[in-house]
């Protein structure tokens, strides 16, 4: 059987093993006890089951979830089929890391901060046919990421910060029939990037960025029936693309910003579900679907459209579903409403004009109602011209590989000292990392209009000269990590208008070099982490007003200025993490509202005060405090903050208390770990709180010295404390639980061990 977003193995009463040993009860002999241990032996002597861990002997399956795991556990079971390893702390996935467990049919790695997964890191995996890698850290699938997975079925990468896909990194996973890669950093899709996928079904890329869709990029999935691209930037059908998918029965295209529908736009020769919805569609030409035959729903809900003509070339069409429209029902809309009637479609939608039949229906209209008077057609968008597709030629600089293929282009580690020439004209990647080129010169890349990814990282450039990327108007992709960049000249990136991804963390500079940005009215994604600037200045973004992603961890920010995030309207993620702040920059959060995940950890950040994040608190999802040195929180400072907060950490900090966060309804992740909690009556609210959630917290107890390292949740100190016993029903006062135990457990004693279980969950 084949899960979803989890997996939940269920113990059988008397077949469990888990790895604390058995208890024996203090009013049973010695004899009890051996026969006890015995019995328990005879379970596990052929497994082990790791400290952590749960084990279940009879289904194979082990769970490990929510702690403080940095690797693997090497001594789980052989014979595990189900391992959920859910809420730990990796980072990285080694190569050969479940080699011990090759019967593993179920993988699960949620909220593991996975940042890498090694060449190998799932090789003699054969059997597995469920991962789940959503909630992790991957910014880039590699060509071996996956190796081994012949028999995968799902895998979903959901939440990540996939930037980038090389081509091959699928390419062994044949029998995969779902792939999620919902919610990462995608922008471009490249040529043959799912070749492999031979039996893939379901393609979900919904919630990226995608603008730019090679030709051929779904040109190798045969077996494709859905696709999910809807909340993304696409601009345009991306109908070259969608044409190679002869068998997709269901296309998703709803939010983005596409605002008009070519003829014969469309040639997908199954599709029957058409999502248009919530884009920005002002006119769609009477033949766009004239070469989808068996088209039976078009859902365009939600748009700028004032009507549509007769879509005569959608013969098979059943309904149309137009309602959020500003519908002009004049006798311009005759045509389309009589060939309603005459195609039997059914229509949804009213109208928005004239007054007199505002709010009317569609199908309730009559001809004669429909009259025009004075009233003007709308404008229409014109149809873009086509533009010819260069042929390309096939040379190459003889130090390089070109694979006419895929449309690369390679001089990785050459010792190369200037970046060579004559790429063809239709390479899409190219990558010249590791070669000690220095500068880049002015025109450096000739004739190169196709290309959409460029590699620069670690060489040694101190220079990026004006112009330097002249004639790059597909580039969208662009890596300078790694190099000896202290400043970039105003028309550094001249020329490259449709940069969408910049990295330039590692480099040498002390300030945001502001007036480059002035020229990508495109930038989505902004990297300059681990630099040496020191303050962040009003101006310092002045112009990259679609920016969505921040990346500004490891450099000496000790001020953000009032105004200095000001033109980033657009902004979902802020990564602050490393810097040297010493307050939280709440001025500089103003004007903000998209803004859902922050990152303040490892910044000396002592004190905490009120109302720090409400200029953000409509949006914010995802708060990181971890690893700061905070000694008190104010009782009000997430005031404002409430049921939108998914995850929040504040491990490794010294404050002794919490304000209450009773409200903090829609919770997924919380993390107290090594806070020193002083458990005295004070903190009885956030022992009530924490036991009433359905969350592993890790909060224990730092003084008094007799509670000292103890779980809150479970600790004594609290009985005494005035009030203790009134709302505490569900509950765990360790001592009623064991006397009132006792009795069940003669009663009921094989169900004790699945009872165990469930307490070790919670």
């Amino acid at each position: 059987m084949l899960f979803g977003n989890a997996w939940e193995p269920s113990l059988s009463p008397g077949l469990t093993a888990v790895s604390p040993q058995p208890q024996v009860p203090s009013n049973m002999g010695p004899s009890w006890g051996l026969l006890l241990l015995t019995a328990a032996l005879g379970v596990t002597a052929a497994t082990r089951c790791p400290a952590p861990c749960v084990c279940d002997n009879l289904r194979a399956h082990v769970l490990c979830l929510n702690g403080s795991l940095m690797a693997i556990p090497d001594t789980i079971p052989e014979l595990t089929k189900k391992l959920d390893l859910r809420g730990n702390n990796f980072m990285v996935i080694p190569a050969g890391a479940f080699l011990a467990t090759p019967y593993l049919t179920h993988l699960d790695l949620q909220r593991c901060k996975v940042e890498r997964l090694e060449e190998g890191a799932f090789r003699g995996l054969g059997r597995l046919v469920y991962l789940n890698l959503a909630s992790n850290g991957i910014a880039l699938l590699y060509q071996e990421s996956l190796d081994g997975l012949s028999s995968l079925q799902q895998l979903i990468l959901q939440g990540n910060r996939i930037e980038e896909i090389q081509p091959g990194a699928f390419g062994h996973l044949g029998s995969l029939t779902v792939l999620d890669l919902r919610a990462n950093a995608l922008v471009y899709l490249p040529d043959m990037v799912f070749q492999g996928l031979q039996v893939l079904r379901w393609l979900r890329l919904s919630h990226n960025a995608l603008h730019v869709l090679g030709s051929e990029a779904f040109a190798a999935l045969p077996a494709l029936r859905r696709l999910s691209l809807d909340h993304n930037e696409l601009q345009a059908l991306p109908g070259e693309a969608l044409a190679r998918l002869d068998g997709a029965t269901r296309l998703d295209l709803g939010h983005n910003p596409i605002t008009y529908v070519a003829e014969e736009a469309l040639a997908m020769a199954s599709l029957r579900h058409l999502f248009l919805d919530h884009a920005s569609l002002q006119d769609v030409a009477p033949d766009a679907f004239a070469r989808s035959p068996q088209l039976r729903v078009l859902d365009l809900r939600e748009n700028q459209l004032q009507g549509l003509p007769p879509l005569a070339g959608a013969g098979g069409l059943a309904r149309v579903s137009l309602d959020g429209n500003p519908l002009l029902c004049s006798c311009l809309l005759r045509p389309f409403h009589k060939w309603l009637a005459r195609a039997r479609v059914q229509a949804e939608g009213a109208c928005a004009a004239p007054p007199a039949l505002r709010g009317r229906s569609l199908d309730s209209l009559k001809p004669p109602e429909m009259r025009c008077g004075r009233l003007r057609p709308p404008p229409s968008p014109t149809t873009p011209p086509e533009q010819p597709r260069p042929a390309g030629s096939r040379q190459c600089p003889r130090e390089c590989v070109c694979s006419p293929d895929f449309h690369h282009g390679s001089c990785e580690n050459r010792d190369l000292r200037e970046i060579p020439r004559d790429f063809p004209g239709d390479t899409h990647l190219l990558d010249l990392r590791q070669n000690p080129f220095r500068t880049v010169p002015p025109d450096a890349f000739p004739g190169l209009k196709e290309l959409v990814s460029l590699h620069l990282q670690s060489c040694s450039i101190r220079v990026l000269h004006p112009g330097a990327l002249r004639g790059l108007e597909s580039l969208v992709y662009l890596y300078l990590t790694d190099n000896h960049l202290s400043t970039l000249a105003a028309a550094a990136f001249e020329g490259a208008p449709q940069l969408a991804y910049l990295d330039l963390d590692h480099n040498a500079f002390t300030r945001v070099p502001a007036a480059a940005f002035q020229l990508l009215p495109n930038l989505i994604s902004l990297h300059l982490q681990h630099n040496a600037i020191r303050e962040l200045e009003e101006g310092d973004l002045a112009g990259v007003t679609g920016l969505r992603w921040l990346y500004l961890a490891g450099n000496g920010i000790r001020h953000i200025a009032p105004a200095a995030l000001a033109p980033t309207k657009m902004l979902e993620k802020l990564q602050l993490e490393g810097n040297r702040l010493s307050e939280v920059p709440t001025a500089a959060l103003q004007g903000l509202p998209a803004l859902s995940e922050l990152k303040l950890s490892q910044n000396p950040i002592k004190h905490m005060g009120d109302s720090v994040f409400l200029p953000v608190a409509s949006s914010l999802q995802h708060l990181y405090l971890d690893n700061m040195g905070l000694e008190r929180i104010s009782p009000h400072a997430f005031t404002g903050l409430g049921p939108k907060i998914r995850s929040l950490y504040l491990e490794s900090n010294k404050m002794s208390n919490i304000p209450d966060m009773s409200n903090f309804t829609g919770l997924e992740i919380l993390n107290l770990q090594d806070v020193p909690f002083h458990c005295n009556c004070q903190l009885l609210p956030l022992h009530r709180w924490i036991n009433k959630l359905n969350l592993h917290v890790g909060a224990t107890c730092g003084s008094p010295a007799e509670a000292q390292g103890l779980k809150v949740k479970l600790s004594t100190t609290f009985l005494t404390c005035p009030g203790w016993g009134r709302g505490e029903a569900g509950e765990t006062n360790p001592n009623k639980t064991k006397t009132a135990s006792k009795p069940r457990k003669k009663k009921r004693s094989g169900k004790s061990p699945a009872r165990g279980f469930s307490k070790s969950r919670a």
